[in-house]
């Protein structure tokens, strides 16, 4: 599922970032979790390990593994979320499916955010 096969004699310092987080995902999946939390999952990645990364978090959300994901990668989010929170210094500026949430903000904070990324 996280597309590791090749490494698997490598040691971790032998893989890089994005194989590393993919390594991390498998090992939590081994405990066949029913939610999964990830707080800024590919955020001291390339963008290309992060490219990684959200495919196999993509991957996860269409097998219907119900995940909690604080990110800043409004794009995959748009994508896989069902429900979206928008937040800023700690407070929710507004919540709801994000078909709708993404589509059409309530809050000019939220688009304000939405047209900068």
């Amino acid at each position: 599922m996280v597309g590791l096969s090749e490494k698997f004699d490598a040691y971790p310092d032998q893989l890089s970032g994005g194989q590393q987080q993919r390594v991390a995902i498998a090992r939590s999946l081994a405990m066949r979790p029913k939610v999964m939390l990830f707080d800024e999952v590919t955020s001291a990645l390339d963008p290309e390990l992060t490219e990684e990364v959200l495919n196999v978090l993509e991957t996860l959300a269409r097998n219907g593994m119900t995940m909690l994901l604080v990110t800043h990668e409004m794009g995959f989010a748009r994508r896989v979320a069902t429900t979206t929170i928008f937040m800023h210094h700690g407070k929710i500026w507004e919540e709801g499916p994000s078909v709708e949430l993404f589509g059409r903000p309530k809050t000019r904070n939220c688009s304000s955010l939405l047209n900068r990324t």
